[in-house]
């Protein structure tokens, strides 16, 4: 099993802003990812269109083609959870630098930035940086189907002893 694996991917669900009203006069959200069959989520956060989870989920990671896909939700208690919209990101870039060998270059240097466009779902430039000896990447990511509302997340990369590796 562990052969197949390029390494694990630590998404920390870092907030969500400006989301969308589901219940009354609020939302009790919640984030599912998707990466191929696998499906990780939040915890709920009660009341709170401006959610802080601050969570780390981490996916294992055995093509780096396939797209991070996300979910936000408003947990319901007596009926289907409601959709509060969706996005997906890839990690191509991410991966892309990992590959590259940064070990001399000084913590906080931006590696690359990834731009908005109708293909992705960043709602701005998207920074990748070395940070205590590890690359990093924060993105903001614009919900879809939806009225309004973004997700913030942070990327890092964990590599697994026995795996194939990048």
């Amino acid at each position: 099993m562990v052969e197949h694996l390029l390494g694990l991917l630590r998404v920390r669900v870092v907030r969500g802003v400006n989301l969308a009203v589901r219940d009354m006069r609020s939302s009790d959200p919640y984030v599912v990812l998707r990466m191929g069959k696998q499906k990780l989520k939040t915890r709920v956060i009660r009341k709170n269109v401006n959610p802080e989870w601050n969570e780390e989920l981490t996916l294992s990671v055995e093509d780096s083609s396939l797209p991070v896909r996300l979910e936000v939700y408003d947990k319901d208690t007596f009926s289907m959870d409601d959709p509060m919209g969706n996005a997906e990101f890839d990690i191509q870039s991410f991966v892309d630098v990992l590959k590259m060998n940064l070990e001399t270059i000084p913590n906080g240097t931006v590696i690359k930035k990834v731009a908005p466009t109708r293909q992705n779902c960043l709602a701005e430039e998207s920074p990748i940086y070395w940070s205590d000896g590890k690359v990093v990447q924060d993105l903001v990511l614009r919900l879809r189907n939806v009225e309004c509302g973004e997700i913030e997340l942070q990327l890092r990369w964990v590599n697994v002893p026995g795996s194939k590796g990048l």
